[in-house]
């Protein structure tokens, strides 16, 4: 098959050998598949797959690794001692795991688990879904990042009186905005340096958005909080998203909020962070970490963005071929580019 290949910091365009599905597993053609901040942060930082001692995610620069975790595909062949439940030519996706006889591995990251910047790539039957839509492969594919985000927001359970404050509007700070939408909580505050980026926090449903150059995050976030207690009396408390994964970006969080804020910080610098643990506190600060998504979430995700329920068209730009992957790469890196290329291969 032909693939962009991750080897040694270096992608390219080339043949590579055909997966085979093993016991459980499903071959399936990738339709399209969504270019994450992962993916970059995967490839940039080695340190990370480093201190995985779980074997689920592992860049080894000597091995071939094909990336791309956010996939609709086709069912092209079925491995042994699958049910076979799902027939040949049918549109699927799934969690980005593939059970091995080593142990679990993340799609798109591990030589073991090529992704979706491939022709072909496995799947675990027993997590694969079937695609109910007739909404394109583009659209479908999103699906996967649209359910961390809505994990996310589905945990945190904003009370009545919490305003939530979403720092960061890539594809995790949109997919929280709209989840919190769809559950009916606002007014929702969205930050983020980029035009582009606030503009489309406000097509998935934010109501107020910062420019942080511009003005503090925290006197918007107040003046919001101040409307919202003229209309239920009494003090509004804070929820922050941490959609960043910027170095620095959790501690202005911890030093700038008010005090008893809940945090959820889904951003994960893959290099660390410092946090001054003191002010936070002092503050009586929350601060929940990341997690991916529960199976439930991202069924639940999936079943909306497939049912057209949620509309992810505005987080949507171009689609690419494989031998456009490289410079697709350095083109998500841009802050103010669209919040998903898509790879068609």
């Amino acid at each position: 098959m032909r693939a962009a290949v991750l080897r040694g910091g270096v992608v390219e365009a080339r043949t590579v050998a055909d997966p085979v599905p093993g016991p459980g597993q499903l071959l399936v053609k990738s339709l399209a598949c969504g270019i994450c901040a992962s993916d970059l942060h995967f490839m940039d930082h080695l340190e990370a797959g480093a201190d995985d001692d779980s074997g689920m995610s592992t860049y080894d620069q000597d091995v071939d690794i094909v990336m791309g975790h956010e996939y609709c595909a086709e069912v092209v062949g079925h491995g042994p001692g699958t049910e076979r439940r799902i027939p040949l030519g049918t549109r699927v996706s799934s969690l980005p795991v593939l059970a091995t006889p080593g142990g679990r591995r993340i799609i798109g990251q591990n030589p073991e688990s090529p992704g979706g910047f491939g022709e072909l790539l496995l799947l675990t039957e027993a997590v694969t879904r079937v695609v109910v839509s007739e909404l394109p492969s583009e659209i479908v594919c999103v699906a996967d990042a649209i359910s961390v985000g809505w994990s996310t927001a589905s945990r945190a359970q904003v009370a009545t009186r919490e305003v939530p404050l979403v720092i960061g509007c890539g594809a995790i700070g949109l997919s929280v905005i709209a989840r919190l939408r769809s559950l009916g909580v606002g007014p929702v505050v969205a930050v983020d340096f980029a035009a582009s980026r606030r503009a489309t926090a406000l097509a998935m449903g934010a109501d107020v958005v910062v420019d942080p150059a511009e003005g503090s995050p925290y006197r918007a976030w107040r003046e919001v909080a101040q409307g919202v207690g003229e209309l239920m009396p009494g003090l509004a408390g804070c929820v922050v998203f941490e959609c960043v994964g910027v170095p620095g970006v959790l501690d202005s969080i911890i030093k700038g909020c008010e005090r008893g804020t809940r945090i959820f910080s889904v951003g994960g610098p893959p290099e660390g962070d410092h946090l001054h643990t003191l002010t936070a506190k002092r503050k009586g600060l929350n601060i929940q970490f990341g997690g991916g998504p529960s199976t439930d979430h991202w069924d639940e995700a999936f079943e909306a963005v497939c049912s057209g329920a949620l509309d992810v068209r505005p987080m949507l730009g171009r689609t690419v071929g494989l031998d456009e992957v490289p410079a697709a790469l350095d083109a998500a890196r841009d802050a103010d580019g669209p919040t998903r290329i898509v790879v068609v291969p």
